[in-house]
């Protein structure tokens, strides 16, 4: 079913509501729009090399975006309370980010280290690196993505703490602009407990291994 998003009550994620027929463009409608771009770029979108081209952005479209389709909710609710006592914080390094700039729509590329400190249970790994491919697989700005799984983690999990931090580059930095290449920015976000100085440390210390 098509969907609409909607930001509820200041809740800094995404909602995926039911959306009225006829309200999203279809994909025919998204493909002419892409061979619109093809002419005003000065080319011929029915050419052979083009002729495909907008099936193919309209494809890919749905690849590089199929965050909004997740729900950061379902994702983290399912956790798991028998853990023999851990109560250490849970670090994931080196998390693959491929998001994409909502001010010129160009690639943005980098890794994610999340950490949470469980508080009395605790969630599949891989449902860290979900909640991250979640928020990334959208048009965004990297400090939004940041604080965006920050607040899933602290929402849905309820731990004593959670860290963020997201390295990456920006191709509307290195292809336009001001063209800087090795250029990499830094966003981060300390939750509870992460916030004390010797936990964040031990943070940095592990993260950096």
């Amino acid at each position: 079913m098509d969907a609409v998003l909607e930001r509820i009550n200041h809740d800094p994620e995404l909602k995926v509501l039911p959306q009225e027929e006829g309200h999203r463009p279809t994909r025919a409608e998204a493909e002419a729009a892409v061979r619109t771009l093809i002419k005003w770029a000065g080319d011929d979108p029915s050419r052979e090399g083009l002729i495909d081209t907008p099936k193919r952005v309209a494809k890919a479209y749905e690849e590089f975006f199929e965050g909004y389709k997740k729900d950061p909710a379902e994702i983290l609710s399912r956790t798991f309370s028998e853990v023999a006592g851990y109560d250490d914080m849970v670090v994931l390094r080196g998390i693959k980010v491929e998001s994409h700039c909502e001010h010129h729509m160009v690639p943005v590329s980098g890794t994610a280290h999340v950490a949470y400190m469980p508080n009395g249970h605790v969630v599949g790994i891989s449902k860290l690196a979900r909640i991250v491919e979640a928020f990334a697989k959208r048009l965004q700005t990297q400090e939004t993505m940041t604080a965006q799984i920050a607040d899933a983690i602290e929402k849905h999990l309820d731990p004593k703490g959670v860290a963020v931090v997201v390295d990456a580059t920006h191709q509307c930095m290195t292809c336009r602009g001001v063209k800087h290449d090795g250029v990499y920015t830094i966003t981060r976000q300390f939750r509870g407990v992460f916030k004390e100085a010797d936990q964040e440390r031990r943070f940095w210390d592990l993260v950096r291994g």
